[in-house]
């Protein structure tokens, strides 16, 4: 081999070796820097996966505290609230028992203002028990109508207040093919007076006593009272027990506020069939459920239906 050619081939084995070596170098500079990286972006991996630990620790943390606290704001809230609904419960109880109070209070002073209105003497037991002076009348008296008298030629009157329950009832009674004609109703003391005068020069004191009360002892004189008759009795009181119109009474008069004030066996006097007085539905429709009289009563028990007399 010339010399020509070894050097060319030492030249070329020159570059390749400076080459390689320049090869190196720079994969020994890239492999440096690569690795000084991996170990910068190792560190830094590190420090945020450690930062996360500490982050997700105080996360933990935080998370533990806020149950704790939301769970004993809970309970507090919720024993709050049970306390305000057991506030709310006992003021709702309060103003219950005020409103009771006021109802109470209300209903008692209509129930005073009714008694203040209502004639105290109305549920009285007169007949020989109770006495009316001579100077007491019902307060408004309505005279009956021609329609509902027997006689036309007599004017009789009744408590005002009481004829709407008469009308009805002779009205209803007339519905049921039972005939009721008032014979007799309010009598002041002198009338009573009169009339018992004349029973005793007619029939004799003591007869007279067994039938007819005395003046102030009448319950005519309430103006409450009535003494029914129905045609085919020749105008008299006698037998009217016998007659239909007597049996619609006894069945349905405390329908409308109406009793017999003399049943038979009674001890003020003879038995009356004809004489019905008005006491109130309510009162009337008691006894009649009790198959009491009005005088077998004690008369506090009865003074307690004043209020509802005319309800």
């Amino acid at each position: 081999m010339d010399k020509k050619n070894i050097t060319e081939r030492l030249v070329k084995t020159k570059y390749l070796l400076e080459s390689m070596i320049g090869i190196i170098i720079i994969i020994t500079i890239i492999s440096t820097y690569v690795l000084v990286r991996f170990n910068q972006v190792s560190n830094t991996v590190l420090s945020l996966s450690n930062q996360l630990n500490s982050l997700e620790n105080k996360f933990a943390s935080t998370t533990s505290d806020l149950r704790t606290n939301i769970n004993k704001n809970h309970d507090a809230l919720t024993t709050a609230i049970n306390q305000e609904q057991q506030n709310v419960g006992n003021i709702e109880q309060k103003l219950g028992n005020y409103s009771q109070q006021v109802g109470d209070v209300s209903n008692t002073v209509s129930t005073l203002q009714k008694l203040s209105k209502t004639d105290p003497e109305l549920l009285i037991k007169y007949s020989k028990v109770f006495f009316l002076n001579e100077n007491y009348a019902p307060s408004r008296l309505s005279e009956i109508p021609e329609q509902y008298k027997y006689s036309n030629t007599k004017i009789l009157k009744i408590n005002s207040q009481v004829l709407p329950y008469l009308q009805r009832m002779i009205e209803d009674a007339k519905n049921a093919n039972n005939l009721l004609y008032v014979y007799s109703a309010f009598r002041s003391f002198n009338e009573q007076k009169s009339l018992k005068g004349q029973y005793s020069i007619v029939y004799g004191s003591g007869s007279a006593n067994s039938f007819s009360a005395d003046q102030g002892y009448s319950e005519h004189q309430l103006g409450t009272t009535i003494d029914f008759i129905t045609p085919g009795l020749g105008g008299n009181l006698d037998g009217f027990d016998t007659t239909e119109s007597y049996k619609w009474l006894l069945n349905n008069a405390y329908r409308y506020g109406y009793i017999l004030s003399y049943p038979k066996n009674n001890k003020f006097y003879v038995f009356e069939p004809w004489h019905w007085r008005f006491i109130g539905i309510k009162l009337a429709t008691d006894l009649h459920n009790q198959g009491k009289s009005f005088y077998d009563m004690d008369q506090r028990d009865i003074d307690e239906y004043l209020v509802s007399v005319f309800d």
